[in-house]
């Protein structure tokens, strides 16, 4: 499992004084960019041979509030793999209370042949130490 500390912003609430329900997108788009995804390309060159993944499906489930402090933890895991695709599962934590839960699959792509591909076997294993 994989965990960050986020720290909301003022910027990131909303007219009653929440965090926005767009923020948690964001935030699990910016943790998936530090871990999962830097699995399969560790510096972040971001070509279509070091980077062949495309985000397929998100989904969020709002299970309760979050406010600007404390500080929030977003966990992070993978939670299956197909033979083309993975897929990562995110919760947002604050004071020891799940506030957001969600999903994102991520598809092996060729980007030359604009298709889907088998996870290659070295990068199954590293997915694999990080299945929950």
């Amino acid at each position: 499992m994989f965990s960050t500390i986020i720290t909301p912003c003022f910027g990131d609430l909303d007219i009653l004084g929440h965090v926005n329900n767009t923020v948690p997108a964001y935030w699990f788009e910016l943790v998936r960019t530090k871990t999962t995804m830097r699995l399969f390309d560790p510096e972040l060159k971001l070509t279509k041979e070091s980077f062949p993944l495309i985000l397929a499906h998100t989904d969020y489930d709002f299970v309760g509030q979050i406010y600007i402090q404390p500080d929030v933890e977003v966990k992070t895991w993978i939670s299956k793999i197909g033979t083309k695709s993975f897929t990562v599962y995110h919760e947002i934590w604050q004071e020891d209370r799940l506030c957001v839960k969600g999903n994102a699959v991520v598809v092996y792509f060729d980007f030359t042949k604009q298709q889907s591909v088998p996870i290659p076997d070295d990068k199954r294993k590293i997915l694999e130490e990080h299945l929950r």
